[in-house]
């Protein structure tokens, strides 16, 4: 796709009929959705600038012993706001100063749990392979200044937000970690990056490995969530032990480019809503970041200093597949849905994924499989 188209959902209306869009809308998005009205926030950076701001409405059917379940989730997605050669405290001040605008707008708009991109107060530096000034980001994850910065906000909104950042531990180690602050201001909890890649400029095993804090589920007021990182959404498994654990939303803040996972975005977490009957948030960043010095992808190709194109294209799924339209591939922009988080029964009732999953079989044979002496269980023709 062009570097320059808005979204997909902006090429099929130049591209379709009116009369086509609302069958193909059905077919790759599923049920039509219900629009949120969205009050934006009057002030902005830069005159010039716009954000993209969504809003959509997921309903589920009426019960006659249980209450409506609802939560609005909000999703930020931005550019970095400084050059990188910028010093550390200023690229942050200016991140901070952009994201606050959206943070507002979603308190505004009665969103109860946001959701920030992957390490988004810094640049996604670790394709440069350096370790100065980019180990300097890392900070601590209960009270550090991301967190501190956070903290008032979440107060003021009564809102719970997952601030996915650079962690640095009492022992010097640094981890990819996602702080979940409640909506009174305090730490609920942590979790860090379960996969790590190794791929294309994505050199991340160079600044942190994997995390330990395994599939963890926060109880918020306003629902069960869980955080699966950027190159987690690869791995089914790792998108299941957030269900088997209860988690009724997973968000999965990313750092990805064009040309690397593009065809590869729309599908993933769309997928694991379907297979573990609840919902998921996807949050990419936005832009084409440009670094100091050359590095190379390891790939023959030639040196460079810009990272790929980050394609935004945020969305939310519902657990029967149904999901919203991305937010644009260009700008910065902030997606609220509106969440009945009773769908999330109603599709496991319908489906019972989780009821026929077999987990015994597996386990049995995962458990051969991790032995040095497995030999896997092929059957051969006798011709």
């Amino acid at each position: 796709m062009n570097r320059n188209i808005s979204s997909f959902e902006s090429l099929l209306r130049e591209s379709l009929k009116d009369s086509q869009l609302e069958e193909i809308y059905r077919i790759l998005y599923g049920k039509k959705l219900r629009t949120l009205s969205i009050t934006e926030p009057v002030y902005k950076p830069d005159p010039d600038s716009s954000f993209d701001i969504q809003g959509y409405v997921f309903e589920a059917k009426e019960e006659q012993l249980r209450h409506k379940r609802i939560v609005r989730v909000g999703l930020i997605q931005n550019k970095i706001a400084a050059d990188t050669t910028a010093s550390v405290e200023a690229q942050r001040e200016a991140i901070y100063r952009k994201v606050q605008i959206l943070i507002d707008c979603a308190g505004i708009n009665g969103v109860n749990i946001l959701c920030l991109q992957e390490v988004w107060p810094m640049p996604f530096a670790f394709c440069t392979r350096e370790k100065s000034p980019w180990c300097e980001f890392a900070e601590s994850a209960e009270d550090g200044p991301t967190t501190n910065f956070l903290k008032p906000l979440c107060q003021r909104h009564n809102m719970v937000i997952v601030s996915p950042i650079l962690e640095r531990d009492r022992n010097n180690v640094i981890w990819n970690t996602a702080v979940i602050i409640d909506n009174y201001g305090q730490v609920l909890g942590k979790h860090r990056k379960n996969h790590i890649p190794r791929v294309g400029d994505f050199n991340e095993s160079t600044y942190y490995m994997e995390g330990d804090t395994g599939h963890p589920v926060f109880e918020t007021e306003f629902g069960r969530i869980a955080v699966n990182i950027c190159f987690g959404r690869h791995h089914p498994l790792n998108w299941m032990m957030f269900a088997i654990n209860g988690a009724e939303i997973v968000f999965n803040p990313s750092a990805t480019v064009k040309d690397l996972s593009e065809h590869l975005w729309r599908i993933e977490a769309r997928n694991a809503a379907i297979a573990n009957h609840y919902f998921t948030c996807a949050i990419n960043r936005v832009g084409i970041e440009k670094y100091p010095h050359e590095f190379t992808s390891g790939d023959g190709q030639q040196a460079h200093t810009e990272s790929g194109q980050f394609y935004g294209s945020s969305y939310v799924t519902a657990p029967d597949g149904t999901r919203t339209p991305g937010l644009s591939r260009l700008k910065d922009g902030l997606l609220i849905a509106e969440l009945d988080l009773n769908l999330n029964r109603q599709v496991s009732d319908t489906w019972g994924f989780k009821m026929t999953q077999r987990l015994p079989m597996y386990v049995e044979a995962l458990t051969k499989a991790i032995q040095s002496n497995y030999e896997p269980q092929i059957i051969k023709s006798n011709h």
